[in-house]
């Protein structure tokens, strides 16, 4: 994949950019918020750290949504629950607290491109529950004939569910599709992403909560 990584200490971006070369990736390292703006275009992910000198990471995040659905991984110090929820309501596709381990980083990495290469060898499959649409191949998203504009884990979650449209999906297998490793993925990140989704379509009876086992989309 070719990774933008926004990080302004040395050691650390160093040792990343090492790590993501020696499996494959190519990576640009930048040092400031605008660098982002400038080179998102030329990336496939963006790993993107809060501190930094110029700006604030969230609000490089917020503006970096306005023009792009890229896939963005927070890698940051800040670790309190506030901060995560900002992020990923800003439509981080996930959130890791430094130290991070470098071999839960990299099967991130790793599930977000066999997602990609699923996508583009995958027939044209199109799921319809009353007026809602979702053109699982397009990534597109319509309600009463308005698309909707979610972002890219947002869209993960909900392709998992309308995939089996009708069909019990447990809260383990949502987390194991969408964020690779159901053991160590934030339990609290799929909580927030369904409230988003449920805001977003505004039809509260299509994600239905299946007490003690996961989600159902659709009847």
């Amino acid at each position: 994949m070719q990774i933008l990584l926004a990080e302004d200490d040395d050691g650390v971006a160093a040792a990343l950019v090492e790590v993501l070369y020696d499996h494959g990736h190519v990576v640009r390292r930048v040092r400031h918020g605008r660098d982002v703006l400038t080179y998102h275009r030329s990336a496939d992910l963006l790993l993107l750290d809060l501190g930094l000198p110029d700006a604030d990471g969230l609000d490089v995040l917020r503006t970096l949504r306005a023009v792009s659905d890229m896939s963005v991984v927070i890698l940051t110090a800040r670790g309190d629950e506030r901060s995560v929820v900002r992020g990923l309501r800003l439509g981080a596709d996930d959130y890791l607290v430094k130290p991070v381990r470098l071999a839960e980083l990299l099967a991130r990495i790793d599930t977000v491109t066999r997602r990609s290469a699923a996508k583009d060898t995958s027939a044209v499959r199109t799921v319809r529950v009353g007026d809602v649409e979702v053109d699982l191949d397009a990534r597109r998203v319509r309600v009463g004939g308005a698309e909707v504009e979610l972002t890219a884990k947002e869209f993960a979650v909900l392709a998992v569910l309308a995939g089996r449209a009708g069909t019990a999906v447990s809260r383990q297998q949502l987390l194991d599709e969408v964020w690779g490793d159901a053991f160590h993925a934030v339990s609290r990140s799929l909580d927030v992403h369904l409230t988003q989704l449920r805001a977003k379509l505004g039809r509260p009876a299509l994600l239905t909560t299946i007490r003690g086992f996961g989600y159902r989309f659709g009847d």
